[in-house]
């Protein structure tokens, strides 16, 4: 299955039926006019020699427009993250991909404080050049007879790139991962199928496109089921969120746990009374966060489990079939094992150990770099560098990521853990994060990061009795607001640093 000619057959399928509805722009395309639009925009990229596309514009028919623009001109589209570094993160992907050309916003670069980066074209340039002659064109190319018209763009084939999207960089320098239009589409039918999702669902995207996570479930997704998307680009506005969902009556939407906090917050009973489903993925969903969406909205929030690598979804719970806790059951197509650490043997149930994922859902590899691919994908099985385990009934814990591990008197003491359990002791609004930090004498210490101070000694006397004393902080520092990747997830390296800093002075 080739996507973008997957929506050329829903555009001729659905017509004028809306395809997104833009809530920053007040505009609304039908499935016709986002497939005249692509049409249009692939005519003016093919002009560019390179094979890659950047695109760095925010979550909006434009940035949608665009994906399917530059694949149906036989490039692939790579997609910059412009949530913090915006201009290094875009030389950073030319530099890595070697392309030059970068379709962006120039609203967005206002916005955000962004210095033009060379090999920048904006979108509103291009729309602004198109003239009627480019619009006739389009629109009769659009209707031409089906099997003409998929012949009439790029062709290609299932294992080619659909796209190229950047790991977060919470740990080390960002990869650049190759996905193909065989993952994406064997993780958009797998997840269609456990959501039993129809073309009358009505799909919330807030999420930026350079996150896997928006990448699939917000754009392909609802584009290959025929349903209607709903756009806004500020997945922070919270309120503004809220009032989206409610007067479009949204049925099915996605996020992080920070966002969903931000919601809960911000909304008013009623507001989410349309959705059928809400899943929090990219990070550890709390407890709390699931019970204050039952007793505010009746809604249960469902959590999933995924990675850029593959595509992203290999878990997820289900309004039915919810394990709170746990990320789920399995995607059916789906294969996952758990490992030892050190023998790499294969586990029982219930044994923990390292999560390896196997199927069409695991991308190709890293751009060029063999090296990192062959380190992670052996015999077809991508080593997710997360611990989790399998329990007899086929559900996945996720313990966090292995370099989240550490090692304090000979025992491994997950991080993610201690956050748990801090967590929540902690009163509302107080976040945390317990990071390692050197200690000359017995190799490392546990360290917690709390935005808000709170009395040390109480809190740690509440988790003396869930935790070992090993697993104990060591310190408390108060960082005050905590810095956050673009998709909401906690910048763990930044964090670290932080810490290191402040201990220092």
């Amino acid at each position: 299955m080739l996507l973008h000619q997957e929506f050329i057959r829903n555009a001729k399928k659905y017509g004028e039926k809306t395809a997104i509805i833009d809530r920053t722009l007040e505009k609304n395309f039908s499935y016709s006019k986002a497939l005249i639009a692509s049409l249009i925009l692939s005519a003016k990229v093919r002009k560019y020699h390179d094979g890659f596309i950047g695109i760095m514009v925010p979550t909006s028919v434009g940035c949608m427009l665009s994906v399917l623009g530059v694949l149906m001109a036989g490039k692939v589209p790579v997609m910059i993250n412009y949530s913090t570094g915006a201009a290094g993160n875009a030389e950073y992907a030319q530099r890595k991909c070697g392309f030059k050309t970068i379709i962006a916003s120039r609203a967005l670069l206002e916005k955000i404080g962004c210095r033009l980066v060379a090999g920048m074209v904006f979108i509103e340039d291009i729309l602004q050049e198109v003239g009627p002659a480019d619009k006739v064109k389009a629109l009769l190319k659009s209707k031409l007879p089906l099997s003409f018209l998929l012949k009439a763009v790029h062709q290609g084939e299932p294992d080619d790139n659909l796209v190229i999207l950047f790991t977060s960089g919470s740990e080390k320098d960002p990869k650049a991962v190759q996905l193909t239009h065989r993952n994406i589409s064997s993780n958009v039918l797998d997840i269609g199928r456990v959501l039993t999702v129809t073309s009358e669902d009505i799909m919330l995207a807030n999420l930026p496109l350079f996150h896997v996570f928006g990448q699939n479930v917000n754009f392909w997704l609802p584009l290959l089921h025929g349903m209607t998307i709903v756009s806004y680009a500020n997945p922070l506005e919270y309120k503004k969120i809220c009032t989206i969902v409610r007067e479009e009556k949204v049925s099915l939407m996605v996020g992080t746990p920070s966002f969903f906090t931000g919601y809960l917050r911000q909304s008013d009973p009623g507001d989410f009374s349309s959705l059928r489903v809400a899943v929090a993925g990219a990070d550890k969903t709390p407890d709390s966060l699931r019970q204050g969406f039952l007793e505010k909205h009746g809604l249960e929030l469902c959590e999933g489990y995924g990675t850029t690598e593959t595509s992203p979804v290999v878990s997820t719970n289900l309004p039915n079939a919810n394990k709170p806790g746990s990320v789920g059951k399995v995607l059916p197509s789906v294969r996952v094992k758990i490992v030892d650490i050190s023998s790499g043997e294969t586990l029982p149930p219930g044994g923990e150990g390292k999560i390896l994922v196997k199927g069409d859902l695991v991308m190709k590899g890293y751009f060029d770099d063999l090296e990192e691919t062959s380190l992670r994908i052996k015999d077809g099985w991508y080593e997710t560098g997360d611990m989790g385990v399998l329990d007899e009934e086929g559900y996945l814990w996720h313990r966090g990521r292995l370099k989240r591990f550490v090692k304090i008197g000979g025992e491994m003491v997950s991080l993610v853990r201690v956050e748990g359990v801090m967590l929540n002791l902690l009163p509302e609004g107080v976040d945390c994060c317990v990071v390692e930090v050197p200690d000359s004498l017995k190799g490392g210490r546990i360290v917690a990061a709390l935005t808000q101070a709170v009395n040390e000694r109480k809190l740690l006397k509440a988790m003396a009795a869930e935790l070992p004393a090993i697993a104990l902080p060591k310190q408390f520092v108060v960082l005050g607001e905590f810095p956050k990747m673009g998709s909401g997830k906690i910048d763990f390296r930044n964090i670290t640093e932080m810490v290191r800093k402040q201990l220092q002075q």
